[in-house]
């Protein structure tokens, strides 16, 4: 990543111009990061020269120093950059660095000697100044030696030599360091190459993962959904079944209290009067049909109901016409007959009718039901009568008589 002046951007340029201008008493500034990250601070400045600049120089930093120093030579003013990385910064980190030392010389700039450091002989004052004086390109003591050059001293000693054995491995240590710079750089660059080809990878296997699970969960979510309407779609049904049986049991009932209210005379009355004495003259009256017990047939349509009424009726006329006088046998016939109707007529099944048939169990928790397929008890309720039909719901008998739904996690099993 590029090094970012812009965050302390006026700081750093304040500092910078103090060390420009020859007026102002500050010839140093040093500058670092914050932490880790890229974010170039003013880290000290000071007017004390190259001896106290190198004292705030730290081994475990990477640091950049500007300093205003004087021309041995010419004494003129000479600016010295130095591009400082400690021993004790780590590798990865020093790859990162090496990128931004060009950023820093362009916004460090005029600077005559750049002197990349590691170690403190590295930035002694004197060979810096040294630097500076070779850097010059003029000797300006020249005319002052000159008068002295010239004049006759004697006879000359034998002309020495300036000679000096190569030291390779020093050699070597120079070459080093003056190609650290750019092997730490094209290290950098193999490393970045590497990371996006790393991330890459892992960004195009997650993305295959994240497919991988979305089909997985759409095909489970469709499993799910197609479970679930055949769930509703049988529930449905059952219910319409359900339905039909009970509308189907009602209309019984209404024909059957149909029939039963156009009778000419209600066998309660018939008995009253037989009580006072009045009675069909006919001692063989058990003998007829409309007195004697008979089931009520299971009236479906409109014509067979008035054929059903009619032949209720005439006996019922017939009684009326004969004569008084009539038998106890034809007394306890006629009590006996509305009796047996009435029993013959479809009833609701009652809970004591179906206690001893099916699964039973006790309420532990009372339950109102939502609507009318639904029933209702209290707790130590009996349901009879289970029906199954699903692991949450199940049918059967509340203690009123009315057969419905209800959870089945609110009762036990008896």
């Amino acid at each position: 990543m590029a090094v970012n002046l812009s965050k302390n951007g006026p700081a750093l340029t304040a500092a910078f111009k103090e060390v420009v201008d020859e007026k102002s008493s500050t010839n140093w500034a040093l500058f670092t990061y914050e932490g880790n990250s890229n974010d170039i601070r003013l880290a000290e400045k000071g007017d004390g020269g190259l001896e106290e600049l190198v004292e705030e120089l730290n081994s475990g930093k990477v640091m950049y120093a500007f300093c205003r120093v004087q021309d041995p030579n010419s004494g003129l003013p000479k600016y010295v950059l130095i591009n400082w990385t400690g021993e004790g910064v780590n590798d990865a980190r020093k790859g990162l660095c090496a990128n931004h030392v060009s950023s820093m010389a362009n916004f460090l700039r005029g600077a005559h000697v750049t002197i990349n450091a590691r170690a403190d002989e590295d930035v002694e004052p004197e060979v810096i100044m040294q630097k500076v004086g070779k850097a010059s390109g003029a000797n300006y003591s020249f005319h002052k030696e000159a008068s002295s050059r010239f004049q006759d001293s004697g006879p000359q000693g034998p002309v020495g030599s300036v000679y000096q054995k190569t030291n390779a491995m020093s050699e070597i240590r120079k070459t080093n360091k003056d190609n650290f710079w750019a092997q730490a750089e094209k290290d950098e660059e193999k490393r970045r190459q590497e990371e996006r080809r790393r991330a890459d990878e892992e960004r195009q296997q997650l993305e295959r993962e994240r497919k991988d699970r979305e089909a997985k969960e759409a095909a489970l979510r469709e499993t799910r959904d197609k479970e679930r309407s055949s769930q509703i779609e049988q529930q449905k049904k059952y219910q319409q079944q359900q339905d039909a049986e009970s509308k189907e049991m009602e209309k019984h009932r209404w024909e059957a209290a149909s029939l039963i209210s156009q009778r000419a005379m209600n066998p309660r009355e018939m008995f009253k009067q037989r009580e006072r004495g009045i009675a069909p003259a006919e001692p063989d009256v058990p003998s007829a049909a409309p007195v004697s017990p008979q089931p009520e047939p299971d009236v479906d349509d409109g014509q067979s109901r008035c054929e059903y009424d009619e032949q209720e009726a005439a006996p019922q006329e017939q009684l009326e016409e004969e004569a008084p006088a009539a038998s106890s046998y034809v007394q306890e016939t006629a009590y006996k007959e509305p009796a047996q109707v009435e029993e013959t007529s479809p009833q609701e099944a009652t809970p004591e009718e179906t206690s001893d048939k099916g699964v039973s169990a006790r309420a532990l928790y009372d339950y109102q039901a939502a609507d009318e397929t639904e029933i209702s008890f209290d707790p130590e309720d009996i349901i009879t009568g289970i029906e199954m039909i699903d692991e949450g719901w199940w049918r059967g008998y509340a203690p009123d008589g009315h057969f419905g739904m209800f959870p089945a996690n609110y009762v036990e099993l008896i």
